[in-house]
């Protein structure tokens, strides 16, 4: 006569992370079933099952970038670390002239004169009519009435009025920008590429590198919980999510990884950095039936089933599974209900 005994249950691994589950296999014959009321029994519970995952992250300003000069000259002031500089505000300032913050993606790659066209120039006249002067239109074409703003423009910082735009003499960010660190001082020589200073956004992020096999986990979109040092959760959004191939070297071998930035809709005071514990949402099912992963027994036809307690009683009824979660598992069949008690391995 078999009794229940235990093996390693092959449906944990439709979903990774699922703890190593342990099903039964069902008695040989009608009368042991009935004879056979399990000592320990649950119950099913109805409710929401999330699979989930910690990780270990770092809070941060995210990555850096290097601005290098792009102009000759004696670097003769930088905005100081840990300051933010605004759209038409100077990063840095060569031969005493300014190079000015403009917000965009497209970076400055040519001079800008009448009759140029293109994506550059409407990116810099939105960045001309946001500092709030007028006269011209937001288009693609730089117009002699373009000329005619940047002139007024040029005047107020102190530049010559040239009416056209010298692309080293500013720098495109998406947004705002935060000096992380200076690489120059004033006083420094600068030739086209030195470096100056380095910057980064100015809204915290925190950065979790995960295992590939992890991919479920890192949804683009997807919200998450963030515990801080001090206990305390906040959530946050999955900003973006970035392969990294490490490639072999010596005796180490290739490897692939996830970096994970998430993005917070109102920025942790008081922490510039620090290690944080980052709570990763695969899958959620609400109201939904279900039972410890050790409830079920493993069918010989297939699938699985569950061992109903009724009374002094027992019947095997076959469920469906779905969702494998923090030791339970998502079940539905005939019969099972909230409330319903069933056995368990001893």
């Amino acid at each position: 006569m078999s009794r229940r005994t235990v093996i390693a249950a092959a449906a944990v691994v439709l979903t990774a992370g699922a703890a190593a589950a342990v099903v039964g296999t069902l008695p040989d014959t009608p009368s042991e079933a009935e004879a056979s009321t399990p000592p320990v029994v649950a119950t099913v519970e109805k409710g929401t099952l999330t699979d989930t995952q910690a990780s270990d992250g770092e809070l941060g300003y995210g990555d850096t970038t290097t601005h290098t000069s792009r102009l000759p000259g004696v670097v003769t002031w930088l905005a100081a670390a840990d300051s933010t500089v605004v759209r038409g505000k100077p990063l840095y300032r060569v031969d005493d002239d300014p190079v000015v913050l403009l917000y965009g993606s497209l970076p400055a790659y040519r001079t800008l004169s009448p009759g140029v066209t293109g994506r550059d120039v409407k990116q810099f006249e939105k960045n001309l009519w946001a500092l709030g002067y007028r006269g011209f239109t937001v288009d693609r074409t730089y117009s002699s009435a373009t000329a005619a703003a940047v002139r007024e423009w040029q005047d107020d910082l102190g530049l010559g009025e040239t009416g056209r735009i010298d692309p080293a003499r500013t720098v495109y960010a998406p947004g705002a920008v935060r000096v992380d660190s200076r690489s120059a001082a004033p006083g420094d020589v600068a030739q086209p590429g030195t470096a100056l200073l380095e910057t980064t956004a100015t809204g915290r992020v925190a950065t979790v590198t995960l295992d590939i096999s992890d991919a479920r986990l890192a949804r683009r979109g997807a919200p998450v919980e963030v515990t801080l040092p001090d206990g305390k959760e906040v959530r946050g959004l999955i900003k973006s999510v970035e392969t990294v191939v490490t490639p072999a070297e010596g005796q180490q071998k290739a490897s692939t990884s996830l970096t994970v930035t998430i993005s917070f809709a109102k920025s942790p005071a008081g922490l510039d950095k620090a290690a944080v514990s980052v709570a990763f949402t695969a899958a959620k099912r609400e109201n939904v039936l279900t039972v410890p992963v050790a409830a079920l027994l493993a069918l010989a036809e297939g699938g699985y089933g569950l061992q109903v307690v009724e009374g002094g009683s027992t019947r095997y009824v076959a469920v469906e599974t779905g969702l494998f979660a923090d030791g339970r598992v998502e079940v539905s069949g005939d019969g099972i209900a909230a409330g319903t008690s069933v056995g368990m391995p001893e």
